[in-house]
């Protein structure tokens, strides 16, 4: 692994098995002021030992590459908690339906063009930016006469309570003076989804689909919530769209 020096912007990790592919990548990279500091591997298993240790705001990636490829270094990150956008960079144009199917930032082919880069690099930054309002938003909540503030992403569920939502986290619940409704709409983009007339679910957070005799439910923190069947259908396509890293096709 090397580093280029950093400076104020984006920390990207760039992983190529070809040196001068690699080198070429980094160097215009490097050359985008909207870059702050390029990381460099050399292959997939060097790159996750990267990650453990440090965060980035995005990779970019090759698809052939000896050992663990391209899209199977893509399914692994994936599973992260918070998982850093993926810009594919490769010579192959076929793989680019797979690539999307994990939620691939963008698909450059090589040889890599400067102002075709410059656009990966655009998309990665607009999806940082609304992700990092999304992830550390922060909700403000009253108990006893005292504000206190909580992570939205702490947030397991939401319960409805009259005018009122009660949201619960590992740590207890508390009362929020907003209404369902108006929950739906301001934290979809944050996964927030209803599965029933009263009750919205942070689809991070679900743990487990039950079905019973037609009945749905999902488990959230250890505890089984009722999905209305109007909602099953819409819910099982979400949480396919989340997991299909895992079944995409190699």
């Amino acid at each position: 692994m090397s580093a280029a020096p950093t400076r104020k912007g984006l920390r990207v990790l760039v992983i190529d098995d070809e040196r001068p592919a690699l080198d070429e990548l980094a160097f215009l990279l490097e050359r985008d002021p909207r870059v702050g500091g390029v990381l460099t591997s050399d292959s997939a298993t060097d790159a996750l030992r990267v990650l453990q240790e440090l965060s980035v705001d995005a990779v970019f990636l090759d698809i052939s590459m000896p050992g663990l490829s391209g899209l199977e270094l893509a399914q692994v990150l994936a599973r992260f908690k918070s998982p850093p956008p993926v810009v594919f960079v490769t010579a192959h144009e076929q793989h680019a339906v797979d690539a999307f199917d994990l939620n691939a930032v963008d698909y450059v082919l090589k040889p890599v063009r400067e102002e075709r880069l410059a656009e990966a690099v655009r998309r990665v930054v607009e999806g940082t930016a609304s992700g990092r309002v999304s992830e550390d938003e922060q909700v403000a909540v009253e108990l006893g006469g005292v504000t206190r503030f909580i992570s939205r992403a702490d947030i397991r569920y939401v319960e409805a309570q009259g005018d009122y939502a009660r949201l619960h986290t590992a740590d207890g619940s508390h009362l929020l003076r907003t209404p369902l409704a108006a929950l739906e709409e301001q934290w979809a983009p944050a996964g927030f989804v209803r599965i029933h007339r009263s009750l919205l679910v942070s689809l991070p957070h679900v743990e487990e689909v039950r079905t019973e005799s037609g009945r749905c439910t999902v488990v959230v923190g250890g505890t089984e919530l009722a999905v209305s069947r109007r909602h099953t259908r819409e819910l099982r396509d979400l949480l396919v769209r989340r997991t299909r890293p895992g079944g995409a096709r190699g």
